[in-house]
């Protein structure tokens, strides 16, 4: 689900789960376990990329309406707890966006220190809104911290999907390289990182200026989760989840 491949001192990882690489619970314990077991790796710094022709095309909506209430009050802790375990890792990670990073796959690229883009095809965003479901506390900090908050605002209200070159210029990606060399680039910004700045300062400016959001996550998610967690749950039983996922599967 999560396969391994190192180049030199960077670990690449490669999400491998069906053809667009869908968030369900299995992906996001295993997410999570690759990067809470790389606490004592000597891998120097990490890519996260997909499998495939897409990075993540988020959460796995289908899954979520099959599994009804029990289901989502499992996924929405997973899905926190896996893209916190990227967001504070203490080594550098660089997201490869190979394609499609929508919804949950956008954050879980924007949980990474840098993100380099294919230029071919492919879309990053955040339309939860339109799927009419709330972020949990960690997904909206990671989105507001990687970006800012007036394009984070955009991308959290607009609800939009943006091409390479509008991700670039939006500063939603660092930069754009071309699909065949996206994930060489990635471990080339990987190395650089890794290699150029010791580990113990890098690890500790890294908490620096993550902290205050692992403490938003803390203080504010245990209130504010519940709430998103019913949210998902009347999508579920009102229809307007399943209209959605209709409507994206028609364009497809």
């Amino acid at each position: 689900m999560i396969e391994r491949k190192d180049e030199g001192s960077v670990a690449v990882l490669s999400i491998a789960h069906g053809p667009v690489n869908v968030m369900d619970l299995e992906l996001l314990a295993a997410i999570t376990e690759t990067f809470t077991g790389l606490a004592d790796d000597p891998a120097r710094a990490v890519v996260l990329t997909g499998a495939g022709r897409a990075f993540s095309a988020g959460v796995d909506l289908s899954r979520i309406l099959a599994g009804g209430q029990d289901y989502i009050a499992e996924f929405m802790p997973a899905l926190s707890e896996a893209l916190m375990a990227v967001f504070t890792f203490d080594r550098p990670v660089i997201a490869a966006v190979n394609g499609h990073a929508i919804a949950g796959g956008a954050v879980l690229a924007l949980a990474a220190d840098q993100r380099v883009m294919t230029s071919g095809k492919g879309a990053i965003g955040t339309p939860e809104a339109l799927v009419g479901v709330a972020f949990p506390r960690a997904a909206l900090d990671i989105v507001v911290y990687a970006v800012g908050e007036i394009v984070g605002r955009k991308m959290i209200i607009g609800a939009e999907n943006y091409p390479p070159e509008q991700a670039l210029a939006l500063g939603i990606v660092d930069e754009l390289a071309d699909p065949e060399s996206v994930v060489s680039r990635a471990v080339e910004v990987a190395t650089g990182l890794g290699e150029r700045i010791p580990a113990d300062a890098f690890a500790h400016t890294k908490l620096q200026l993550r902290r205050h959001i692992i403490e938003r996550v803390v203080n504010y998610g245990q209130d504010e989760d519940p709430k998103a967690v019913d949210v998902w749950r009347t999508r579920t039983t009102d229809g307007w989840m399943a209209d959605y996922l209709e409507r994206a599967t028609r364009k497809k």
